[in-house]
């Protein structure tokens, strides 16, 4: 039972991926993708309480090892591939009504959809360093095809744009990966690439090889996670991608692969000591926050703006690594959940704002909140969650994150990141109200006959909004889960 129950956020979505290529996209195969994410889900709720009363669970010889860090981010896939995968069936809809996709596209779309989703829960559920990387790539080809699905100029541009940029990434994340490898085979435990092993010997490992590794590690991944310097791929591909693809390559992918750097921080600090991984994570936290404040001021395309956003929220997190302590990788932690149901509520409403009036830049919407007022009200709460006011998860989040920061010898990079933030919330609440407030203006957008928001896609916003309201209010069960969790990222008792 415990091997089925790890081996399921893989094997689920691949039979599933198997069955759009078998069956391709109807009716009857639309709402597979939702039906395997919602067993994902389940299968991670369920990890979870098993790995609260008994531990880590390992399956097939010790490959696979879920703990609760592993298990809390397959609640976070779960959930948030549930969110896109519910909206997706009127998503691939309206395309098709459109002239924009066909069913062939529609299969193909839902295919890659599926590998995603066990790419990333195979990087999550992984015991070895070696096969994290391997998932880790494994995303980026699945997804680059997705990005470049409309095969316009831009999308491809997009989709070669996160090739180029995400490989050179990755290929830092291998180099550092074979020398962390050989600095552990020349230590007496030979742990190889092993998680625990690694941890377990850490103290051994030679700090001269072990910190050009943690630092080709921490950049290589933080690459994927859109964290600066490598992180140019991310406002395009974002951008291009269909809206669905989109929520998940923000709301999920970006915390996989900073799941990745947590996983190596926790072997730096247990080597090199704190500082030479706070050093690194300050820097690239800093600048990320830099960057997409002044950026958002000036943008004028909403997904954009939406994906700038992103790379915010993974200098907090990043930042939230830097300062360290149960409380920021707890907050941390419960920042990848907020962010993940915010972001993709959000893509999801801008993916339905392009359907339903062709315009993709700020100023071509207007009078929202008149002509699509359920529609416009998901994404102003959205925007709000987005900022961290409360009830949201978000608010809670940033205020461990802030705690945690200045209670330690990070204050002046938590002050200056604070004040980034309202910066960065000034630019989105200015933005967002011009698209909700006003009148249409003339040309795409201004027609009076509009859509109805369907009730699939209008159930996921909303439930996704409630959820993250309610994790904002209260963790409830998954209080114990991230407390186990952040001792894991710590390396506290």
């Amino acid at each position: 039972m415990t091997t089925l129950l790890l081996l399921a956020p893989v094997a689920v979505p691949m039979l599933a991926a198997l069955a759009y290529l078998a069956f391709g996209w109807r009716p009857a195969t639309a709402w597979i993708s939702a039906a395997s994410a919602a067993l994902v889900l389940a299968a991670a709720i369920t990890s979870a309480a098993e790995v609260a009363t008994t531990g880590p669970r390992t399956a097939l010889g010790g490959l696979l090892r879920v703990d609760a860090l592993s298990a809390f981010m397959l609640i976070v896939i779960g959930a948030v591939a549930l969110l896109a995968t519910a909206a997706t069936p009127a998503h691939l809809s309206a395309e098709i009504d459109a002239d924009r996709a066909t069913p062939r596209t529609a299969a193909r779309h839902s295919l890659l959809v599926q590998a995603f989703l066990a790419a990333m829960a195979l990087a999550v559920s992984s015991a070895d360093l070696g096969v994290l990387w391997i998932a880790v790539e494994a995303t980026t080809i699945v997804t680059a095809f997705l990005v470049g699905q409309r095969r316009t100029r831009s999308a491809v541009e997009a989709a070669w744009k996160y090739v180029v940029i995400c490989s050179t990434g990755i290929a830092l994340a291998l180099l550092g990966t074979i020398l962390l490898n050989y600095a552990s085979q020349h230590t007496a435990a030979a742990a190889g690439l092993d998680w625990a092993g690694l941890v377990a010997s850490a103290h051994t490992l030679d700090p001269g090889v072990t910190r050009i590794a943690v630092a080709l590690l921490v950049i290589g991944f933080g690459a994927k996670a859109g964290l600066a310097p490598l992180h140019a791929w991310l406002p395009d591909a974002h951008s291009q991608a269909p809206a669905p693809v989109s929520a998940l390559m923000s709301g999920v992918l970006l915390s996989v692969a900073f799941y990745a750097v947590l996983r190596v921080k926790v072997i730096a600090d247990a080597a090199l000591g704190a500082g030479f991984t706070r050093t690194l994570l300050v820097i690239m936290a800093l600048a990320s926050l830099v960057l997409a404040a002044s950026l958002l001021m000036a943008q004028r395309d909403y997904k954009r703006m939406l994906a700038y956003s992103s790379i915010e929220h993974m200098g907090l997190l990043a930042l939230a690594a830097a300062v360290g302590g149960p409380l920021a990788m707890a907050a941390a932690l419960l920042h990848v959940l907020g962010h993940g149901l915010a972001k993709g509520v959000l893509f999801l409403s801008a993916g339905r704002i392009l359907q339903t009036t062709g315009a993709s830049r700020i100023e071509g919407v207007r009078g929202l909140a008149a002509r699509q007022p359920l529609l416009a009200g998901c994404v102003g709460f959205g925007v709000l969650a987005l900022i961290g006011l409360p009830p949201f998860s978000v608010f809670a989040s940033e205020l461990g994150i802030a705690r945690a920061g200045l209670a330690s010898g990070l204050g002046w990079a938590t002050v200056l990141a604070l004040i980034l933030v309202l910066v960065i919330a000034a630019a989105l609440i200015t933005h967002t109200s011009r698209m909700l407030l006003g009148t249409p203006p003339d040309g795409p957008g201004a027609a009076t006959a509009v859509p109805r928001l369907p009730v699939s896609a209008a159930t996921a916003l909303v439930v996704g909004l409630l959820v993250c309201a309610g994790v904002g209010i209260t963790t409830g069960p998954l209080t114990d889960l991230l407390r186990s969790a952040a001792t894991i990222v710590t390396g506290t008792p």
